[in-house]
């Protein structure tokens, strides 16, 4: 019995080590006077670290009419980039600058972080103007 009790511990503590459903499960609240949406962290260096920054209040201007973008207190650390979008991709361009698109598109290289992705109705953003965020862990 002992044979089958050693990879069940040792595929729990491997989902563990690899932020599995820990991760899967940070959620952040986005606030504006537009309205609010909850958004689902990505599992990656800048996410955590975003998260541990929280809460924050973000000046946002909006880009393209696909985006609001707004600048962070501090950067960011790497990690991996993409170029595509998809509405309610939440980003980040240069190592402090956070993003959340409304549209989908694709950006030039070098792409961007995704940070989460936005599970509520991103459309409030979808007009012309600055919006001033407040983003904290949803509860």
């Amino acid at each position: 019995m002992t044979w089958f009790a050693a990879p069940a511990s040792a595929a729990i503590l491997l989902t563990l080590s690899m932020g599995g459903p820990a991760m899967a499960e940070s959620r952040i609240l986005i606030t504006s006077d537009w309205g609010k949406v909850t958004a689902e962290l990505a599992d990656n260096a800048a996410a955590h670290a975003l998260l541990a920054m929280l809460p924050l209040t973000i000046e946002m201007d909006d880009h393209l009419r696909q985006e609001k973008t707004g600048t962070l207190p501090r950067a960011l650390p790497a990690a991996p980039r993409q170029r595509a979008f998809s509405v309610g991709t939440l980003g980040l361009w240069s190592s402090g600058d956070f993003v959340i698109y409304y549209r989908d598109g694709e950006v030039p290289p070098p792409g961007i972080v995704r940070l989460g992705q936005v599970t509520g109705d991103v459309s409030i953003f979808d007009r012309p103007g600055k919006v001033t965020v407040t983003v904290e862990a949803a509860r």
